[in-house]
């Protein structure tokens, strides 16, 4: 691996600083108030100098988007090499709780006029793959259902993975309930009800096995 530079070393530095007090302002003011020129009077440069970095607020939002993907692609590879479909889910649902504010950044309200360029979806789709792996390495349920023909004629979800269809679908059964329920409870939509989102979670989780394990 070749050795940075000092210079390149620096520039990997204020990237970093950059983008941590960029999740900062999303916290507080949310995706549509991202301010370069705040960023950059926060880090103590000129906005014009922060363009060097990143010339555009998309930019700038593309780089977060990579890194929260890589993050969770990360984490569901780790889970996935480790477990199955169950240690999987709770991976996810601990980073999700540990930083909402990066979850919903990707998983939430897209962002207006805004389009993530290709090798955001490859990361996003690395983490589909394990999904498929570990339904894959799991018990079936043995069963067709109506999905399963469609997704087997729209298998773009798959990566080129050789999956039955059976088990894309349960992939993408797992993964939209599942984000269902976090997207839900990390918006607010659960408060006062009066139950504990993270019984419900596992009901969820349950159930998805239930169903793979009974039919």
């Amino acid at each position: 691996m070749a050795v940075k530079t000092s210079r390149e070393r620096y520039r990997a530095q204020l990237c970093a600083e950059i983008k941590r007090y960029a999740w900062e302002q999303l916290g507080t003011t949310g995706v549509s108030a991202l301010s370069l020129n705040a960023i950059a009077k926060h880090v103590g440069m000129s906005g014009p100098a922060l363009y060097r970095y990143f010339p555009s607020r998309d930019d700038l939002i593309t780089d977060l988007v990579r890194d929260a993907y890589r993050s969770l692609a990360d984490v569901v590879r780790a889970a996935a090499g480790s477990g199955g479909v169950a240690e999987v889910a709770y991976a996810i649902r601990e980073w999700a709780l540990a930083d909402p504010q990066r979850y919903l950044f990707v998983y939430g309200t897209p962002i207006p006029g805004y389009r993530a360029p290709g090798d955001t979806t490859e990361i996003s789709n690395e983490i589909m793959a394990e999904l498929l792996r570990v339904h894959a390495a799991a018990p079936g349920d043995g069963r067709v259902t109506a999905f399963d023909g469609h997704v087997g004629d729209h298998r773009e979800g798959a990566g080129g993975l050789p999956v039955s269809s059976a088990v894309l679908r349960r992939a993408v059964t797992f993964w939209t309930r599942l984000h269902g329920v976090l997207s839900l409870e990390l918006a607010g939509h659960f408060a006062g009800m009066g139950f504990d989102p993270a019984v419900l979670f596992a009901a969820e989780l349950d159930s998805l096995s239930t169903e793979d394990s009974s039919r």
